[in-house]
């Protein structure tokens, strides 16, 4: 920084202030400092930039299946968020769900000192235990249940879960059946009481939650096979775009047309999900808001603030064509 302050004719704080993006720099000697700064070729030594400031500026992150479309743009918009807050992320996956699985997690996060823990995993078992662990810095949850959980940022999924039963149920559809998301996952959780709600409220018969899959594809065309000898089966909520994605191959092989026959609503809003046969209406989620959520989180528990909160994400519905009356309302 002594380099660029003396090539660029200014002060060392006033190279500190353009790379922090400080107010009270005037344009024209940000812009010699920004020269001088990519003339040098100078890096910022974070290490020792950690060491003079006594703040490690580090969050972890605990994860599970970032492969999973979810997780993974989550963890992306968490991370945008931190950079912008000059922060910096690291993570460690959960490969087993038991306490020793999520300790062995922790204790790889902890030893590079992070300021604060943030798990993205929404499992009953990992939530339970962020509950129960003490680790001296703040916890927050991504996705978990903010009526028993402090310090969690998360998307609506009630409200999700309730605006895809609704566009079905406005189609004529006497009901709904819900493909629901395995047992143990917060988000699974609710959006079978968003799509029980609104059911419920619309004075429509709840069918039993018989059907389940692990959020793969190949779990969707399981249940799809067994669903589709439902004669009297017109209309499924899937708890995801990949389960979504299964179904319809299954509904499709044995003869039952979507939407013609069969009307299906997934949930994420996949990039793919528009490039379906047929396109598929979903509930998108705005991953990159819920990072920012759960960073704005971060940063004011580390103000001081005892229990900050944030609202949760709202979804929206994204029609496309996988949707239709049913037969006899058409």
């Amino acid at each position: 920084m002594a380099d660029v302050a003396a090539r660029a004719g200014v002060s060392h704080q006033t190279v500190s202030r353009v790379l922090n993006q400080m107010p009270g720099v005037r344009p024209d000697t940000a812009a010699r400092v920004l020269e001088s700064i990519q003339e040098l070729g100078y890096r910022r030594n974070i290490a020792a930039r950690l060491l003079a400031s006594s703040r490690s500026r580090t969050i972890g992150v605990m994860t599970w299946g970032t492969s999973q479309f979810g997780p993974a743009q989550v963890l992306l918009g968490l991370e945008d968020a931190a950079r912008a807050a000059d922060y910096r992320l690291m993570t460690a996956a959960i490969t087993e769900m038991t306490p020793e699985g999520v300790q062995l997690a922790i204790d790889q996060l902890l030893e590079h000192a992070p300021e604060a823990v943030v798990t993205v995993v929404p499992h009953q078992t990992v939530l339970r235990i962020a509950q129960e662990i003490d680790l001296g810095i703040p916890t927050l949850v991504v996705e978990g249940d903010l009526s028993s959980i402090p310090l969690t940022a998360g998307v609506d999924n009630v409200q999700g879960g309730r605006i895809a039963t609704r566009h079905l149920i406005e189609l004529g559809h006497e009901t709904v059946v819900h493909l629901a998301g395995p047992p143990g996952w917060a988000e699974a959780a609710a959006r079978i009481e968003g799509w029980r709600a609104e059911l419920t409220e619309a004075g429509l018969r709840v069918p039993a939650l018989r059907w389940g899959g692990d959020w793969s594809s190949a779990s969707g065309y399981r249940a799809g096979r067994t669903l589709a000898r439902e004669k009297d089966l017109t209309a499924v909520f899937a708890g995801n775009d990949q389960m979504a994605l299964g179904l319809i191959a299954a509904l499709r092989e044995v003869g039952r047309r979507v939407p013609e026959d069969v009307s299906v609503v997934g949930f994420d809003d996949l990039p793919e999900a528009a490039y379906f046969s047929p396109p598929l209406t979903t509930v998108r989620q705005d991953f990159g808001e819920l990072g920012r959520r759960t960073m704005r989180l971060v940063e004011r528990v580390l103000e001081g603030e005892e229990s900050p909160s944030e609202e949760l994400v709202p979804t929206a519905l994204v029609v496309r064509e996988s949707c239709a009356p049913p037969h006899a309302a058409r």
